[in-house]
């Protein structure tokens, strides 16, 4: 079983976190925004408090993180820590985020796009950070067939590779026809899903070769319109 570090004795490295928020509506950064840093499990432990700047975003700040070597090799510890952060601003709705990670020798950077006051919400208001792949407990992934059969009807294949501006995720299994669809920018999706399934602490050509390999997969999903729910 996975072990999850409790004490901060057993942080004895540090990372790095930045924080760039924005406004949900118009995508204008939001300034003079509070920001209260706290270990996640421990949410009334708020060590730090600090303020957006013009720009939107905060400085750079050390966190305690595990050891460097427990993120090179497969390992029952966990390699990153996990912080919970509360954003709050003068005409929008606060915002808490649970379980940032954060790796050693590294700088982790998270938007956050608030939601003004009275605005149609568009996205759900507090997020929780799943564990990452390489070390949560997650169901194995659907078996496909290598050769899939091609309809002779009511198929429609993209005559070319087109580089998607945005991709629509599905918050569930493929066969959850009651979990919401979300319209993501590609970029934004790229970019998560290599958060999610590698570490940053990783050689630049590991980390080059892994995001080619889920841009390989999501373009192949968008090219030959493959949706396996339909």
């Amino acid at each position: 079983m996975n072990r999850v570090f409790q004490t901060q004795a057993e942080m004895p490295d540090t990372g790095k976190l930045q924080i760039s928020v924005e406004s949900r509506v118009d995508r204008n950064p939001v300034a003079d925004a509070k920001v209260a840093i706290s270990y996640t499990g421990e949410p009334e432990s708020t060590f730090e408090e600090m303020n957006t700047d013009e720009s939107g975003q905060t400085q750079q700040l050390e966190l305690k993180a595990p050891p460097l070597d427990y993120s090179m090799e497969p390992t029952e510890s966990q390699p990153y820590a996990q912080y919970t952060i509360q954003i709050t601003a003068e005409g929008y709705q606060p915002v808490t985020i649970t379980g940032i990670q954060i790796l050693p020798e590294v700088t982790a950077v998270q938007d956050i796009r608030l939601q003004p006051i009275g605005a149609a919400a568009t996205w759900p208001d507090d997020i929780v950070i799943p564990a990452n792949t390489l070390f949560g407990d997650f169901p194995p992934k659907i078996e496909e067939a290598e050769i899939k059969p091609v309809r002779q009807s009511g198929e429609i294949v993209l005559s070319r590779v087109v580089v998607p501006e945005y991709v629509v995720v599905h918050d569930g299994v493929p066969t959850d026809n009651t979990a919401t669809d979300y319209y993501v920018r590609y970029k934004d999706y790229i970019k998560n899903v290599a958060s999610s399934e590698i570490y940053a602490t990783w050689p630049d050509a590991t980390i080059r070769a892994n995001i080619l390999a889920i841009m390989s997969f999501t373009m192949n999903r968008v090219y030959t319109e493959w949706y396996r729910n339909t």
